[in-house]
């Protein structure tokens, strides 16, 4: 993949970030829902994927925490929903 292409993977991840907090923030999403976790999880691995080529290890590290902290959510999430269907 080249430079150019690797830049847009990253773009593409940094812009479903901030739109993910956007939609937090405007109330249009839930923070314990799915969607929230999952886009800043997907966004992130993007920005890290483009990382891996345009190294800046602070960067990483911070993609790094925000993949498992949205990990962590998802995980909350589905145990939530799963104890909701057992009820």
């Amino acid at each position: 993949m080249n430079s150019f292409m690797i830049d847009v993977v990253g773009i593409v991840g940094v812009a479903i970030v901030v739109v993910t907090y956007f939609l937090l923030q405007s109330e249009k999403i839930d923070s314990k829902g799915f969607l929230y976790s999952f886009l800043n999880a997907f966004g992130s691995l993007l920005i890290m994927y483009s990382l891996l080529y345009n190294w800046n290890l602070a960067s990483f590290i911070i993609e790094f925490f925000w993949i498992l902290i949205s990990i962590y959510g998802l995980k909350k999430w589905y145990r939530s929903k799963r104890q909701k269907s057992d009820n």
